[in-house]
């Protein structure tokens, strides 16, 4: 198959979930720093970076805990409005909430244009990255873009309960009031009862459907995530929504991570057939980034013996050196142009 017929081949069917965990935007920061050089935190080292140890030598010795999750979950069961537990989670908001993406090309950036509106990326990350580049691709996109999911909350987004919304946090909703009030980011690490929070519980949902059988996806992708012991009810619940092993006896499952793939194959194994699985260390090496919005395309022609496809996984994939958005969004300019140009004729053919 050729490059230009990879790219004028657009099927309607399928779909792709993508998963992000904290290793996804620490991949990012790496290759592309932060706009003013702000570190991303680890579990471990997140009161260091964000300079919050005046505010631990105030929790009482036996609370304390070198990872801060588990400090925090001891302090929240210990007092749940204590004043130190509020200024914590103030210079949280204020330390993710003034990140900001470079001007050059991320991960992210990659991401959104690699994905559309039939495919979803949920993330479980505060920084405001994904959004951000969410927004900045929409002046190329024409609003062809993939479904977001927050599942921990997120600095950039906020969420009216009177209105049951959720957009740009402290947005105005109406000119009455309405705003949109920053998400929860913090949850006590043995009892994160996400169905407790009205915004976090249709979060879930959204992602629930997208991988289920119902919806159809053929692929779903994790970036990052290392299921860690403390979120034992987020991995439930994602095995919960895919089913089991036999149950997704073809779809794709592929984990982007460094970590060691016998490590890997063994943490995910709850959610891959057989052999219908696929390991990279880095995004380039992902199906994202091998066939940019046709993921599902090469899916679909894999499983196809009449059609030549042979070299599916390298039909058209993206270049990793664009200087500049606009570079970066010319080249996938021909792949919009086909969409666009399918929609056309469908809805032709429709009348």
């Amino acid at each position: 198959m050729t490059r230009e017929q990879g790219i004028n081949q657009v099927f309607g069917g399928g779909g792709h979930v993508v998963i992000l965990g904290a290793g996804a935007s620490i991949a990012l920061t790496m290759r592309n720093a932060e706009l003013n050089g702000k570190r991303l935190p680890s579990m471990d080292n997140f009161t260091e970076v964000l300079e919050l140890q005046d505010l631990v030598d105030k929790v009482p010795e036996e609370l304390r805990n070198s990872n801060f999750e588990k400090l925090y979950g001891n302090l929240h069961t210990y007092n749940p409005k204590s004043e130190v537990l509020l200024e914590i989670e103030a210079r949280i908001q204020s330390y993710f909430g003034n990140m900001q993406l470079p001007d050059a090309p991320t991960i992210y950036d990659y991401m959104i244009l690699a994905l559309r509106s039939k495919d979803l990326i949920a993330t479980f990350n505060w920084d405001p990255f994904l959004y951000q580049a969410y927004t900045r691709s929409k002046e190329f996109t024409k609003d062809k873009r993939p479904n977001l999911s927050f599942l921990h909350g997120n600095v950039a987004i906020g969420y009216s309960s009177e209105d049951k919304m959720a957009g740009p946090a402290g947005y105005q909703v109406r000119h009455d009031g309405g705003l949109l009030e920053p998400t929860k980011l913090l949850y006590p690490v043995e009892q994160k009862n996400y169905t407790d929070d009205e915004f976090i519980n249709t979060e879930w949902d959204r992602i629930k459907y997208w991988m289920s059988k119902e919806r159809g996806s053929v692929r779903a992708t994790i970036f990052g995530y290392g299921a860690p012991v403390s979120d034992i009810e987020a991995v439930s619940l994602l095995n919960g929504a895919w089913g089991t092993p036999d149950q997704r006896a073809m779809e794709q499952f592929e984990v982007i991570d460094i970590t060691p793939e016998d490590i890997l194959r063994k943490r995910w194994d709850g959610f891959i057939h057989t052999s219908h699985y696929d390991i990279s260390n880095n995004y380039f090496g992902s199906s994202l980034a091998f066939n940019p919005r046709r993921t599902s395309e090469s899916y679909f022609n894999h499983y196809q013996p009449l059609t030549p496809s042979e070299s599916f996984r390298q039909n058209n994939p993206v270049p990793q050196n664009f200087k500049n958005l606009k570079e970066l969004w010319e080249w996938h300019q021909p792949l919009l142009d086909a969409e666009l140009e399918a929609e056309s004729r469908n809805q032709n053919d429709d009348k």
